[in-house]
């Protein structure tokens, strides 16, 4: 899963990265409308948690942008505490949610795992697919109830296959999914976390669809 950050406060910008990487997420960020607006529209984010108020171009003008240019992804507005009219333009702009500052970064985690979970059809922070478990609130996975030991890399690749249980998802869409900007993204790696992910679940679990990609299967 991939996180936009758009926050022109450098501690709280630092805040949010430091709490999305711990919860799983690869995590970009954007100091500036200009910024948030060219990374959220030539790049693949699975939520977006966006300032209202930033330099250059306001958070109200990028999210109307992007939703013109046809860019869908989860969208959580941030917003001055009492300003109500932000939120209602937020909303009209086409967000999906918001949260006054200051907030408990663990109702922002819960608010973005449940836009994540709208956008992908889930009905409860935890996936299943057979015996597989994925529990999106404490990024763990298990198999027939007991715990697998995974990279984050590996924790990446098995969500974005959770998340479109049955469904081809591309190499390019799981490098999209897993790699920050910032990362040196080589995808001949996925096929490395593919392998490794295939000795930790049942057999046949992940299917590789010739020129195509890759299919997780309900086995078991």
């Amino acid at each position: 899963m991939r996180i936009l950050v758009v926050e022109d406060d450098p501690a709280l910008a630092g805040q949010l990265h430091h709490a999305l990487s711990d919860a799983g997420y690869a995590v970009d960020s954007a100091s500036d409308g200009a910024e948030a607006h060219f990374q959220g529209a030539i790049e693949t984010y699975d939520a977006v948690v966006l300032d209202l108020g930033l330099p250059v171009m306001d958070g109200l003008t990028v999210l109307r942008k992007w939703r013109s240019e046809q860019r869908n992804m989860p969208v959580l507005i941030l917003t001055a505490r009492d300003n109500w009219h932000e939120k209602v333009g937020g909303i009209d702009a086409g967000a999906d949610d918001y949260l006054t500052k200051p907030f408990h970064m663990e109702e922002l985690l819960a608010r973005l795992r449940a836009l994540i979970r709208r956008s992908g059809n889930h009905a409860s922070a935890k996936w299943t697919c057979g015996s597989i478990v994925l529990d999106t609130r404490h990024a763990r996975v298990t198999v027939d109830g007991q715990a697998l030991s995974l990279t984050g890399h590996e924790y990446r690749v098995l969500t974005a296959l959770m998340q479109h249980a049955g469904e081809v998802v591309s190499r390019s869409e799981l490098v999209d999914h897993i790699y920050a900007q910032d990362f040196d993204r080589d995808s001949n790696t996925i096929d490395v976390f593919i392998g490794r992910l295939r000795k930790k679940l049942p057999p046949g679990t992940i299917e590789t669809v010739r020129g195509l990609g890759y299919r997780l299967c309900e086995v078991g």
